[in-house]
């Protein structure tokens, strides 16, 4: 690992930090939520479904029939995925207020449906996919969750849910137009790679690796504005009060880890600039 990435690291740290001190960090910015061709079946899905399609590394995902209806047909020998569809009964009950009998829909269970992702598929291009692709090619060091071979993929996420999310050495999925959010779950894959992102679910030492470190790598790559000063510490302050930790204390503890984990980025992306080494001929 290149000392002088190290070295970067640091000094977008010591920004940050004080920053966090002396109080003055901008206002959180407001992310906005990708709310990609919603005319599409998985749209309407919970977000959990919509999550589930992004990290098997797709934008879109149908049913057999579905995929037939929009002119495309699913790839021989393709393997689906199942998504949940919660089953319902209706059920005649007594109203709390009025006294009269009502119908309901209660939720008594879930089954499970196949479907099939875009690329799963053959025939004609459907308005919007071209956007995704797009979108996701211009992210700064995407080049980086290529090569580490990780799938990243967008769902929509003005429904409720979180923001990102990342599946350990598989995927990064994005619910919203934000580089922050970006350089956070990119944050969470380079901590896995490096053997440190032990923890499981949302731990205020992983979060803080992933948002700090988030922050110092955008600033590190001149998007000072997109690391979102401001949103990162408010980011923190709210684990760190959970754990009972003050969070410039929570910061330091994890501060050396954050900036292995922004060099393990940045030096692979500077590797990846490099040409390659021509074979030297017997």
């Amino acid at each position: 690992m290149s000392i002088h990435y190290y070295g970067r690291a640091q000094e977008a740290a010591k920004r940050i930090m004080d920053l966090f001190q002396s109080g003055d960090v901008p206002a959180a910015l407001v992310p906005m939520f990708i709310r990609r061709h919603e005319n599409t079946p998985c749209r309407a899905w919970s977000w959990s479904n919509q999550l589930l399609v992004a990290l098997h590394g797709h934008d879109d995902a149908r049913g057999f029939r579905q995929w037939e209806q929009a002119g495309r047909h699913v790839r021989k020998g393709e393997k689906g995925f199942p998504i949940l569809i919660p089953c319902h009964v209706k059920r005649e009950e007594n109203h709390p207020e009025t006294g009269q009998i009502e119908p309901r829909l209660i939720l008594v269970g879930f089954k499970h449906c196949i479907v099939f992702g875009y690329g799963q598929t053959e025939g004609v291009e459907l308005p919007g996919s071209a956007w995704a692709r797009q979108f996701i090619d211009a992210l700064p060091l995407i080049e980086v969750a290529r090569r580490w071979g990780l799938t990243v993929q967008t769902y929509n996420g003005s429904t409720r849910g979180p923001l990102g999310q990342h599946r350990f050495r598989q995927s990064i999925a994005l619910g919203v137009e934000n580089l922050a959010t970006w350089a956070h779950e990119l944050m969470h894959a380079a901590d896995d790679r490096l053997g440190r992102l032990t923890e499981r679910g949302q731990h205020w030492r992983s979060e803080t690796v992933a948002e700090l470190g988030g922050a110092i790598l955008l600033s590190c790559i001149g998007l000072e504005k997109d690391a979102d000063a401001g949103g990162c510490w408010e980011y923190v302050q709210a684990y760190a009060r959970d754990a009972g930790l003050d969070p410039l204390i929570a910061c330091q503890r994890v501060l050396n880890r954050t900036c292995d984990a922004v060099a393990l980025i940045l030096s692979e992306y500077d590797a990846l600039q490099q040409p390659p080494v021509a074979e030297v001929a017997a």
